[in-house]
């Protein structure tokens, strides 16, 4: 067995049986947790009109993984290869977003601790035999998944673009940044992040490992540097971070339009947006639902930050997620124009668009297909909604 099934498999063990199987970003067929917790009393605020799901339950949800997050997370954190960074992601966001949403600091502590051990394996890229840029800047090679030991800025921009998060979190919690011991961590990989991720591509070639191929992995590089601009104290650098997030969303180098220009109204419900992977096409079928996932992760998080995104992008999104992808029962079409068969994975974006509207947030509490991810941010998007 993959041992990265074997991994999932034990979250499962811990949460209860098993109906169901999604796909995670990087391919591997995953078994999902499923079996809720039973139905909860629904928390009742005005004016909110429609029943949402609790904290208090997800919350409870989530902390069924704390042993797998541990058992995990820290030989991943430690590994020194850059892939396993990439899988350790969802639990890096499943953290902060548990602390985001409750303000416990367990959660903060295990996500610093697994970003404290990631940032610390760090080493010299002309130390790395097989590495192809061999310069003073510091990283991780790559031996797993098929890679032979150079440096990969895919695994590297999906781990930073929460570990960047977890900052803005710690930033946004008065109590957590005032306080010496976590101010001092903080500033420690702040300036990590910005010289060793963000500064090391950008100076080894923004066209080439910042402004990618396809829209999902721009993404991960537009949440970096939009969690960077909020974060850094250099107006020069905050500068640099906005250009590179207004180059995505509204006029990518190399290609027609951003992220943005992307958008067309989709084929099968005028009200969904569709748009594809590739830049400059709007051929069908347009973005995998799976890597989609990027361009959420990124744009919900834009959108809470008053970019160019608005409400009404949200809802768009949220029709494409809801009447085209997904559009009821166990039913989940592999891409954006409501083609091909898939899983149900949203854990690591669409979900996130439960946060806009309680209608969405409702709809996403009957789905199937939960893990530690789906909890995590189901329980910050009742955070938001219900303050």
């Amino acid at each position: 067995m993959n041992p990265r099934i074997a991994r999932r498999t034990l979250l499962l063990a811990a949460l209860g049986s098993v109906t169901a199987a999604c796909t995670r970003d990087g391919g591997e067929d995953v078994p999902a947790v499923l079996d809720p917790l039973p139905a909860a009393p629904a928390e009742r605020t005005s004016p909110a009109p429609t029943a949402i799901r609790s904290i208090a339950y997800w919350t409870a949800m989530f902390d069924r993984s704390w042993d797998y997050q541990i058992r995990t997370g820290r030989p991943a954190s430690l590994s020194k290869d850059s892939w396993e960074f990439y899988e350790l992601s969802y639990s890096l966001d499943a953290l902060t977003a548990m602390f985001r949403a409750t303000g416990t600091r367990k959660y903060l502590d295990l996500g610093l601790e697994f970003l404290e051990n990631v940032a610390g394996s760090a080493v010299t890229s002309r130390s790395l035999p097989r590495s192809q840029f061999n310069d003073g800047y510091q990283g991780w090679p790559s031996n797993e998944n098929g890679e032979n030991g150079d440096e990969i800025p895919l695994y590297e921009s999906y781990f930073w673009r929460y570990g960047t998060q977890l900052l803005v979190a710690m930033r946004e919690n008065p109590q957590v940044y005032g306080n010496k011991t976590y101010r001092m961590r903080y500033d420690r990989l702040l300036a990590f992040a910005e010289s060793q991720v963000f500064a090391k591509w950008y100076a080894r070639g923004p066209q080439d490992w910042i402004y990618r191929e396809r829209t999902h992995m721009a993404a991960h590089w537009a949440l970096i540097s939009m969690n960077l601009s909020r974060l850094t104290a250099d107006p020069g650098k905050r500068s640099r971070y906005l250009t590179v997030v207004a180059n995505i969303d509204l006029h990518m180098p190399g290609a027609p339009k951003g992220l943005k220009g992307q958008l067309r109204r989709n084929p099968v419900e005028a009200t969904a947006y569709f748009w594809s992977d590739q830049w400059g096409s709007f051929k069908r079928p347009g973005q995998d639902a799976g890597h989609g996932n990027g361009v959420m992760a990124y744009v919900t998080e834009a959108r809470a930050h008053g970019t160019t995104w608005t409400t009404a992008d949200m809802a768009a999104f949220s029709a494409t997620l809801l009447k085209v992808i997904w559009p009821g029962g166990t039913t989940y079409h592999e891409f954006v124009d409501g083609s091909g068969e898939d899983n149900g994975w949203f854990s690591d974006g669409f979900v996130k668009l439960g946060r806009f509207d309680t209608a969405v947030q409702a709809r996403l509490d009957s789905h199937r297909v939960v893990n530690d991810q789906f909890a995590a941010n189901m329980a910050l998007n009742a955070r938001i909604l219900r303050p």
